[in-house]
């Protein structure tokens, strides 16, 4: 849904649109959290906690296919069926050199933790695995053959234009945007509760993310939420 949005107020409203939109969802978390609206997460039952965070497990799983078989196959669908078929239908492209790098990666995952866990087996595969494909000279993709050259470059920021019609037409889909990002980030927060046994304070993270927000349409970003594979990843890896 949060991508639908994005990809619906770029339509509209162009790139502008959306960094003004994101500038505003931030502003409107800021308020949420002054609001004290962030502890009205202990009303949302267990079992949307545990079908979200189950429905993102299997999202981030099966999308992980083309690039794990080295898949030779142009943009993947965004719907669930629609992707297992066009994977279905390229599945005779596999890349066996792929596969056994992400085999590797797979292997160190499981038994680096048994080694020790002061250091992320995470970052080891990484090494390792990276070490693999560039001295050994193997056809693999990576970051710079996918993407191309990456800028280090520090962002400035950069104002968008607007106007005060266009912020008026952009209170509904700003307002969209701060309610699903602040309820993914806060149902990230009991995740990692979960996994830590501790206690998250939901108006701080609702600050954080508003903040957040508004600094990255200022620097041209697009809007941001919490993730629960990236916060579940960070706690596993300490």
């Amino acid at each position: 849904a949060f991508v639908v949005i994005i990809y619906g107020i770029v339509e509209s409203y162009g790139t502008d649109g959306l960094i003004v939109a994101t500038i505003m969802a931030g502003i409107i978390l800021c308020i949420m959290a002054l609001c004290k609206f962030g502890s009205l997460i202990k009303y949302i039952p267990y079992t949307i906690t545990t079908g979200f965070t189950c429905g993102i497990a299997v999202t981030l799983f099966v999308g992980q296919f083309k690039d794990f078989l080295g898949l030779q196959m142009g943009a993947v669908p965004s719907e669930f069926i629609e992707k297992i078929v066009a994977y279905s239908e390229h599945i005779t492209t596999v890349d066996i050199t792929t596969v056994v790098i992400g085999l590797v990666a797979i292997v160190i995952l499981l038994v680096w933790p048994k080694v020790t866990d002061k250091i992320p087996g995470s970052l080891i595969a990484i090494l390792v695995t990276t070490a693999i494909v560039y001295f050994g000279k193997l056809p693999v993709n990576t970051i710079g053959s996918v993407f191309g050259e990456l800028s280090s470059a520090f962002p400035s920021i950069s104002l968008p234009s607007f106007d005060f019609k266009l912020i008026g037409e952009l209170v509904s889909p700003a307002f969209t945007i701060a309610i699903l990002a602040g309820i993914e980030s806060l149902l990230s927060a009991v995740v990692a509760d979960g996994m830590i046994n501790d206690q998250h304070k939901s108006n701080a993270e609702l600050l954080g993310q508003g903040l957040g927000n508004i600094f990255s349409g200022l620097f041209g970003g697009i809007p941001a939420t919490g993730a629960i594979a990236r916060t579940a990843a960070n706690v596993r890896n300490g």
